[in-house]
């Protein structure tokens, strides 16, 4: 059977996805990994919820935990000086330029090893640089077209979050979210059966019993 490619769905915004990157070498050689930018605002807008920066009792929590992890991956984490900050121009750089892995390895650097946010006009100009990509682009149509076409893709197959992996196979695709996910991620792929089994099986019938409005 013909493996199909893994996306790996990011915003910049994510330190989660900085880690993430880290693991990447650890998925089958044999499957196609295609870095797909997106943005997470219109992802969260899209099912009603709110990022984890944005919550204020999570928002210290939520960076300990992915500077603790990063350093579990041997990454020196610093986090810029405004987070969350308007990724959408380097955003659009990226999703502009189809900005291959190590460009993108070279994005979360900018952002979470040397701790700047591209969100100012001089900031992106040195995001841009950076990554090896003409600053102009986050001003080009193709680019912004590009950035919404995928946010809308990625919302399609049902993903909520970042860092997700949508991995596609001949009868559909499914999504694996947070770097803590990647672990069965790899159990998945390696037993495409895994899921059809107990004690997995029956979750899909588990029946909602009370909803909050």
């Amino acid at each position: 059977m013909t493996q199909g490619p893994i996306d790996f769905i990011y915003d910049i915004l994510s330190p989660f996805a900085h880690v993430a990157l880290t693991r990447l070498d650890e998925l089958p050689a044999d499957r196609p990994i295609r870095p797909v930018p997106v943005l997470l605002g219109g992802i969260l807008s899209h099912w009603g919820q709110r990022g984890p920066a944005e919550i204020s009792a999570k928002r210290l929590h939520t960076y300990r935990l992915s500077v603790f992890l990063g350093r579990a991956r041997g990454l020196d984490m610093r986090f810029p000086p405004r987070h969350p900050f308007n990724p959408l121009p380097a955003l659009r750089l990226l999703a502009g330029s189809d900005a291959d892995l190590a460009t993108v390895r070279r994005a979360f650097d900018f952002v979470f090893r040397d701790g700047r946010a591209p969100d100012t006009e001089a900031e992106l100009a040195a995001f841009a640089e950076a990554i090896g990509v003409p600053v102009e682009l986050a001003g080009d149509d193709r680019a912004k077209a590009t950035l919404r076409a995928n946010t809308d893709r990625a919302i399609e197959h049902g993903v909520f979050g970042v860092p997700s992996f949508v991995v596609h196979e001949p009868g559909g695709c499914e999504v694996f979210w947070g770097v803590d996910a990647f672990d069965m991620l790899l159990a998945r792929l390696d037993d495409p059966q895994l899921f059809e089994r107990e004690p997995f099986r029956h979750l899909e019938d588990v029946e909602i019993g009370i909803a909050r409005k």
